[in-house]
């Protein structure tokens, strides 16, 4: 009875030792974003070169600025237009790719998934000089569509999560639904895609982050026309010696806050459905 007491003790003591060092790790994670949010209402304008935290005057005039002074509504428009679209087109592909590589057979699929496992392992940016000039002779450089047609071109890339949830759902619901008669279109949109709710969130959580958020290829496709610009691309030109020290440090704190809100509420919303996806549960025979 001793040693069930004393084992019992010992492992509640780890418990709250576990505990207190996630809340650490959690309060030294959260302070630059409670730090971003403090400097956005800075009343002061007094650039990056303040040598306190805490504002001396508390005010909302950076968030008027930030939407009346500058160009950020255009950016944020063309950022949320890149990104619904991106997502859109990307959540299909990765759905049908998976789709066809979880439940179809054919010649040269593994080698396929192979190359397409390979590719994604190398970095974009390798390939952006080239992009670049391809986009050039169609006159797509300095066009959102051209932006758009970047993000979305290896979306079958990014199949295997999605690949690896559809392979948890029994292929038996699959046989007894051809046994009734169905058609592969209707066992994909009646009986697997209803199953793959988490997934699914999961995709457009992924797809849609990625290029909100995104900043290289932007800049390189976007350069020299700031009514084209995203948000990190117009963001990041505040960020130079000239501006640091002025008010736009404390006007890009407020567009920084403004442009993680939709991450932030779609994470929490979705949040539930994101984990399922990422452990790939599903319904198991």
């Amino acid at each position: 009875m001793k040693k069930y007491r004393s084992k019992k003790g010992a492992e509640k003591l780890s418990l709250v030792i576990i505990h207190t060092v996630l809340a650490i790790i959690s309060v030294i994670w959260l302070l630059p974003f409670l730090m971003l949010i403090i400097l956005s209402f800075r009343g002061e304008q007094v650039g990056m070169s303040a040598n306190y935290l805490f504002p001396k005057q508390w005010s909302f005039d950076n968030y008027v600025k930030l939407f009346t002074q500058t160009k950020f509504l255009t950016w944020y428009g063309n950022t949320l237009l890149v990104s619904v679209i991106v997502t859109v087109v990307q959540t299909i592909i990765v759905l049908v790719t998976s789709y066809a590589l979880s439940r179809l057979r054919f010649k040269m699929r593994k080698p396929l998934m192979n190359v397409m496992l390979i590719l994604g392992m190398f970095p974009g940016f390798l390939s952006m000089t080239a992009v670049y000039f391809v986009l050039k002779e169609i006159n797509l450089t300095q066009n959102i569509f051209g932006l758009i047609l970047v993000y979305s071109a290896s979306s079958a890339m990014q199949y295997y999560i999605c690949k690896g949830f559809f392979d948890t759902i029994p292929k038996s619901l699959d046989e007894a639904a051809r046994i009734d008669g169905a058609s592969r279109h209707t066992i994909f949109f009646k009986i697997l895609l209803p199953l793959a709710k988490p997934i699914i969130i999961y995709t457009i959580l992924t797809a849609f982050i990625a290029p909100w958020g995104e900043y290289m290829f932007s800049s390189f496709i976007m350069l020299g026309d700031p009514d084209k610009f995203t948000v990190a691309v117009g963001m990041k030109s505040w960020l130079d010696n000239s501006t640091l020290a002025s008010e736009y440090f404390t006007i890009f704190c407020a567009a920084a806050v403004v442009v993680s809100i939709p991450i932030t509420a779609l994470f929490i919303w979705l949040q539930r459905y994101y984990v399922e996806g990422v452990t790939g549960g599903s319904v198991k025979g």
